[in-house]
């Protein structure tokens, strides 16, 4: 459809250029929604970039009934998108970010359909302390649940800590959100669906749903734990995550 390609054009150079765009003027069902999020992600990889994993968005119940939604929604995480534990994003290459706090997993065998919580977690290689960097490009942060779908879910960046076993306990670990060593937020891993690993659940549906099961190598953000932060230049940006250890980035100006 020319106006799939058109609105995947759009959002593609707003977010390319880190120039804020208005809110779609009609809008899109969710369907339409996921179809400009391929075709946006799409001119990425046509510019090199590779699919590394996906990335969980609304993993709140909360949330979800504040949407009026009862399905999770996903965005796709590219080798381009992901920021060394340490290092530093340029804050002019954003145009509203946000930092959440989440937990990764990276797979050692493919994920696909309807899997039960055992059978991921036999699938996960590791997991690990990380932080996703989410950007609407919509003006004014203005934008309805299909006009996020669309601009890949918010995703932007994200950070990931030292792969810890699988093996590990991850069903309620405290979490703490330290922008230049302050507590900004203090959340559980259990504000993730109950469990992180549900959304992992959800992500091997959803991916396999959409004609890209998730494969070996794959990473995935299980989503958010607390309520996203305000990013600003000059921050530094730490979460300690009880167990698993911590994971960080600065900000530049």
């Amino acid at each position: 459809m020319p106006e799939i390609m058109d609105i995947a054009t759009r959002l593609d150079d707003a977010a390319r250029n880190a120039t804020a765009t208005p809110q779609l003027e009609d809008p899109l069902t969710l369907d339409d929604a996921y179809r400009v999020q391929a075709a946006s992600l799409g001119r990425r990889y046509q510019r090199g970039e590779n699919r590394v994993g996906i990335k969980m968005g609304f993993t709140s119940r909360a949330k979800m009934a504040q949407m009026g939604i009862d399905e999770m929604i996903w965005g796709r995480l590219t080798d381009q998108m992901l920021v060394e534990d340490g290092g530093s994003i340029d804050f002019s290459a954003y145009v509203h970010p946000r930092v959440e706090p989440e937990i990764a997993f990276v797979l050692k065998a493919p994920l696909a359909g309807k899997v039960t919580p055992a059978g991921a977690l036999a699938a996960v290689g590791g997991i690990a302390p990380a932080l996703e960097i989410i950007d609407s490009r919509y003006k004014d942060f203005k934008f309805s649940l299909t006009d996020v779908v669309a601009d890949n879910s918010s995703s932007s960046s994200f950070v990931v800590g030292p792969w810890t076993d699988p093996a590990a306990d991850i069903s309620n670990l405290g979490m703490i959100l330290e922008i230049d060593g302050q507590p900004v937020q203090i959340g559980s891993s259990a504000a993730i669906l109950g469990h992180p690993l549900r959304s992992l659940v959800a992500a091997a549906r959803l991916a396999d749903s959409a004609g890209e099961p998730l494969k070996a190598g794959d990473i995935v953000m299980a989503g958010g734990a607390t309520a996203a932060e305000h990013l600003a230049p000059g921050q530094h940006v730490r979460l300690l995550v009880q167990k698993l250890g911590r994971v960080e980035f600065s900000v530049r100006a």
